[in-house]
């Protein structure tokens, strides 16, 4: 299936380009500079081109993925380009203008579904990510194109939303318009005041390092975008200006000190939220992860461990030395790295198993132990399995009793696959150690 996504050289449009190629889809992307183009289509692995009109008459698929702004002159510029019996989808977050712009100018044979991908350019996979489809009409559902987009969601995980334009606009209108809006202002007040915010976190709770975290991943994203979805959506200045007197109405009973009203205007917006007991235990859980991985990591101080980067899934396995607030210090034999907390992830036993087996070369190699013969090779097997790490594979090669074998002895042969040559000599020790004679 050929999919051509338009302005897939930057942001969330890379990033679909990226999940889409790996799901083995020809991917196409555009976008006006062409040294840019070839050099992403050249990274991903897909085909670039600066010709709009071409893309969408050759694609199955046209994804538009191009700023808000900009959105309306691309589905003007391709409406009829496009071929027949295909899908055109829109990724901006409003909805109610792109819905109506492609219905009224896209021809009859061809299919579109407004929809929204929740989730941003840093996303990596679609487990778990919230999208939604706001199709204008029960009529498109029923095409061709609708229950396929399902399935794919559906078969990667995806949180599926269904909803029409206008309702979805509503709801952006405070997801995102009323966040961003007082996350900006929360962050620009933060400058005014001259405070240095790494000084703050030293006298911080992590309720205020969490909350800083989030103002920092929204005010750090494209600005040109966050101030599109601000002007684009229609419900945005209601919702601005509603803050704007909420603020100004805390400020005003506040320098009043009326300490009634404060309390009633307190109490009246924690009761409109959503089940605070539930709120709690998922910012209860945010914290605890903070402060679970700080401790694993100060436990593992002078063991091997390994440590994966979560953007360019870099994996760094080494022995850890050193542990503060920011930075880890790790020794990985050839040098020693200097690593930020916030950017790698403690692989578990699993996930380094896999890496291993994906990058590394894997050695067999086989022991023969003496043992008395009511000895039961699956409680050895078992023991060596739960007592040493890196063994890929274990198993019972040979059971020998010949004449080579004293009587009442049998001779077990194993067959091990490892990483490395010391996992078999730690195989050696336990065998030893049950009393066998390694032959």
């Amino acid at each position: 299936m050929k999919i051509g996504i338009i302005g897939g050289t930057r942001g969330l449009g890379k990033t679909l380009a990226t999940i889409l190629s790996k799901e083995g889809f020809d991917v196409t992307i555009t976008g006006r500079d062409v040294a840019n183009g070839n050099k992403v289509s050249e990274e991903l692995e897909v085909n670039y081109s600066n010709d709009n009109k071409k893309v969408a008459s050759t694609s199955d698929v046209v994804i538009i993925s191009v700023p808000i702004s900009t959105t309306k002159n691309v589905i003007k510029e391709i409406a009829k380009s496009v071929k027949k019996g295909s899908l055109v989808l829109d990724v901006t977050s409003v909805k109610v203008e792109p819905s109506n712009l492609m219905k009224k100018l896209l021809n009859k044979d061809v299919e579109f579904i407004p929809t929204h991908p929740v989730f941003g350019p840093r996303t990596t996979n679609l487990d778990g990510q919230v999208v939604v489809l706001t199709p204008i009409s029960n009529e498109q559902k029923k095409g061709i194109w609708y229950p396929k987009v399902l399935k794919f969601l559906n078969d990667k995980k995806v949180r599926i939303i269904e909803a029409s334009p206008e309702e979805h606009d509503d709801m952006m209108a405070v997801v995102q318009v009323l966040t961003h809006f007082s996350y900006i202002s929360t962050a620009s007040a933060i400058k005014k005041l001259g405070i240095n915010i790494k000084e703050t976190r030293k006298f911080a709770s992590p309720i205020y390092n969490l909350m800083v975290d989030m103002i920092s991943r929204i005010v750090s994203q494209n600005p040109f975008l966050t101030y599109s979805i601000q002007l684009e959506n229609q419900n945005g200045e209601k919702v601005r200006q509603t803050f704007a007197d909420s603020v100004i109405e805390l400020k005003e009973v506040l320098t009043k000190q009326d300490k009634e009203n404060f309390v009633k205007i307190a109490i009246e917006a924690t009761k409109n939220l959503d089940d605070i007991q539930s709120a709690l235990g998922r910012s209860d859980k945010a914290i605890d992860s903070q402060n679970h991985e700080i401790t694993v990591l100060k436990n593992s101080i002078g063991k091997e461990i390994a440590l994966q980067h979560i953007y360019s899934e870099e994996v760094h396995i080494g022995i850890l030395k050193e542990v503060n607030p920011d930075f880890i210090s790790l020794n990985t034999g050839k040098k020693q790295k200097k690593l930020k907390i916030a950017n790698i992830k403690i692989l578990d036993y699993d996930d380094l198993l896999n890496w291993k087996m994906k990058n590394q070369t894997t050695k067999k190699h086989s022991v023969s132990c003496i043992f008395p013969k009511n000895s039961n090779p699956d409680i050895i097997i078992e023991t060596i399995k739960k007592s040493v790490d890196d063994i890929i594979n274990i198993k019972v090669a040979d059971i020998y009793t010949g004449h080579q074998i004293s009587k009442g002895n049998i001779s077990i042969t194993l067959e091990i696959v490892t990483f490395n040559k010391s996992t078999f000599e730690s195989v050696k020790n336990i065998l030893e150690g049950f009393g066998g004679i390694i032959r």
